[in-house]
């Protein structure tokens, strides 16, 4: 039987491509994973631990769907292979099922993880450029330092609630007490 796993990374992103390529590669069931953020891939887990039998090949869109890593990559490829289950990418054009096939999967492996490596470390370098610049990342404060004092002394008057000076600053009371501590 073959099986298609698709996977995007956010909810809002749309995995119909994927889902056609694999039913006209013939998979006979597609899963589909929404949302993904390292390792934690709850649709791939019971993919790999209570569908995929001997004999079956498990068909994914391209290998980055699978694995975030090149070693989890060979270890998801090496499990499969142990319990008699091919793997098939379509976009890298590969087939674990042959001596060829595996070396291909593996030389591409190698070079997805290089290329991931080479991304992160031009980000690094930028950002660090950036702070030498005096650039400051991240999202602004929601409140400035004054506003938070100003929140602090309604508060120390008693005179209103957390929850209405939180509401008259626009912030929630989380945000509220969060720049409160770090002025005190």
């Amino acid at each position: 039987m073959r099986i298609g796993y698709a996977r995007v990374s956010t909810f809002d992103q749309n995995p119909d491509l994927q889902s056609e390529k694999l039913r006209e590669a013939g998979c006979e069931k597609v899963i589909v994973e929404r949302m993904s953020s390292g390792r934690d891939r709850p649709e791939l887990t019971r993919l790999l631990r209570d569908i995929l039998r001997e004999g079956d090949t498990l068909v994914i869109w391209k290998l980055d769907r699978l694995a975030r890593s090149l070693k989890q990559l060979i270890e998801t490829a090496d499990d499969l292979k142990a319990r008699g289950i091919g793997l098939v990418s379509l976009t890298d054009a590969i087939d674990t099922s042959s001596p060829g096939g595996m070396l291909v999967f593996h030389m591409l492996g190698a070079i997805a993880e290089f290329e991931r490596a080479l991304i992160r470390e031009r980000t690094v370098a930028g950002l660090a450029e950036a702070r030498r610049k005096g650039k400051k990342g991240g999202r602004p404060r929601s409140l400035t330092q004054k506003d938070a004092a100003a929140a602090a002394a309604l508060l120390a008057a008693g005179s209103m609630t957390s929850k209405e000076v939180a509401a008259r600053f626009g912030v929630s009371k989380a945000t509220l007490y969060r720049h409160i501590s770090t002025t005190a």
